[in-house]
């Protein structure tokens, strides 16, 4: 399993832990609720009860009257009692602004806020608690206490704000993290291009001295280890402008094109034909060295999916409505999952044992980053080949920006 895999497996694991913890404090809750709220449906019950004792039995002595008083003001619920027209009778626990209204000597009420009240209250408890008195039915309401409702909402509050602090803390983290890696593989890489400039200096004094002894100047062979020396050299060149903003010049990407794939295909086996075609006029703004390397990454996947005789072909478009410029790099090899096409881009996934999985993440950087173009799978199949497609800017598009 290569590390990208590893690493999305750990993070479904650890999704999957966090529904679990939020799962069961959402049922805790519920649970908790469930029970407060059965506790105040029988505090609400007492209430009735003993309101109808008090309207029912008004010659009782005074101690009886005392108890049966401070059940019934013990009840911290707010409760409405109404008839079957819904008249209010009595009530209990609502905005005394708005319900102590007092005109000669009778108790007076704000009809919209108890119409208000009571909808609510029906709406939380359809069945109401029914009183009886001799030939009339009152009817209770009652709603959820202030402790209640704030604890229904508690967990969705303390979850959202845990969930918050955990992105929050975990993009801080992880840009922190994302930043000390950039820093070494600069490092590495700018050291890497250091140290390979002394032999490849020698090695260029060592072929001129070779065409020298040999008195051949057009020998095929020394000219070929001519050009993979200028290609070190190019290497090293790469690694040396890791970290820093490139500088892009303008470029014919047919001729840029061509000139690697004429370096490239003798340098791979014979049975792997490669095509160039499309608009050789086309120009953009671009890094030779990098692009150079973005090339012969999609180069290198495309052939080692090819098994057996193949092709790759290699098409240069421009699309003048968006000013950009299309590059299809096409093969006939193995072909990639439809699931894979955005996977493949990620750093340190590759299908190979010995690979590193850092050639296509480096081409995305280079295009994305350096060139502000775009690089995806264009179309894919399995047993058929696949098509990269590059997508630059024109050059019409700079000199737009900067006229």
């Amino acid at each position: 399993m290569n590390p990208y895999e590893r690493k999305r497996r750990w993070k479904f694991i650890l999704l999957a832990f966090a529904v679990v913890i939020a799962g069961s404090s959402l049922w805790y809750t519920d649970y908790l609720v469930r029970k407060i709220s059965d506790a105040e449906r029988t505090r609400a019950q007492l209430w009735a009860l003993s309101t109808r004792n008090i309207i029912a039995m008004p010659d009782v002595n005074d101690e009886y009257i005392t108890f049966i008083y401070s059940m019934r003001d013990s009840l911290t619920v707010p409760a409405i009692v109404a008839d079957s027209a819904d008249n209010i009778i009595t009530w209990r626990g609502l905005d005394s602004t708005k319900t102590d209204l007092k005109e000669d000597a009778q108790r007076k009420y704000d009809p919209k806020y108890f119409d208000s009240e009571l909808k609510k209250m029906k709406y939380q408890h359809p069945q109401p608690i029914i009183l009886e008195l001799d030939s009339r039915k009152w009817y209770v309401w009652y709603k959820d206490s202030v402790l209640l409702t704030q604890l229904k909402a508690f967990p969705y509050i303390q979850l959202s704000v845990i969930a918050i602090f955990l992105l929050v803390a975990y993009g801080v983290f992880s840009s922190s993290r994302k930043s000390e890696q950039d820093q070494v593989w600069v490092g590495l890489a700018k050291e890497t291009a250091h140290q390979l400039g002394t032999p490849i200096s020698s090695l260029m004094a060592w072929v001129e001295l070779l065409r020298t002894r040999v008195n051949s100047e057009d020998d095929p062979l020394i000219m070929e280890m001519e050009n993979d020396v200028k290609r070190l050299e190019t290497v090293a060149d790469r690694f040396s402008k890791i970290g820093s903003k490139p500088i892009l010049h303008n470029h014919v990407v047919y001729d840029v094109v061509e000139e690697f794939i004429n370096y490239y295909r003798v340098r791979v086996t014979d049975k792997i034909e490669f095509v160039l075609a499309g608009d050789n006029q086309v120009e953009a703004l671009i890094n030779v060295p990098l692009f150079d390397w973005v090339i012969e990454n999609i180069l290198k996947n495309a052939v080692n999916a090819i098994e057996g005789p193949g092709m790759i072909k290699v098409d240069i478009r421009e699309n003048l409505v968006k000013e950009q410029v299309f590059i299809d790099i096409c093969d006939t090899g193995s072909g990639i999952p439809r699931l894979k096409f955005d996977t493949i881009f990620q750093p340190g996934y590759t299908t190979r044992k010995r690979g590193w999985g850092l050639g296509l993440s480096l081409t995305k950087r280079i295009v994305e980053n350096y060139h502000k173009g775009h690089i995806f799978v264009k179309d894919s199949e399995i047993g058929k080949g696949t098509t990269f497609r590059i997508v630059l800017k024109s050059n019409m598009t700079y000199e737009a920006t900067e006229s």
